[in-house]
């Protein structure tokens, strides 16, 4: 299963955790829970960054739930739950 597909799959089933700086970056932009699972759900992979020691990192574009373009920066965690690492428009 891809990345996406399964990044995806986690969001549906409500099992993915959420980064206190993705927190304080959604705060910034004024996003919503509902407008990172809505960019999740219909964007597309925009990058994949392989250097982080920490395991690769995804890029997703898509619109927000008020049709803003945002982007949502996550990575697995060692037990397969995705990461939101950070949000922002």
């Amino acid at each position: 299963m891809s990345p996406l597909r399964r990044i995806r799959q986690a969001i549906r089933e409500e099992h993915y955790r959420i980064s206190t700086h993705a927190n304080d970056e959604m705060a910034e932009d004024d996003l919503e829970i509902a407008d990172i699972e809505h960019i999740v759900l219909t964007g597309k992979m925009f990058k994949k960054l392989t250097q982080d020691t920490r395991g690769i990192r995804y890029t997703i574009v898509g619109e927000t739930t008020d049709r803003r373009r945002g982007y949502v920066v996550c990575r697995f965690l060692d037990s397969g739950t995705p990461l939101i690492i950070t949000a922002y428009i």
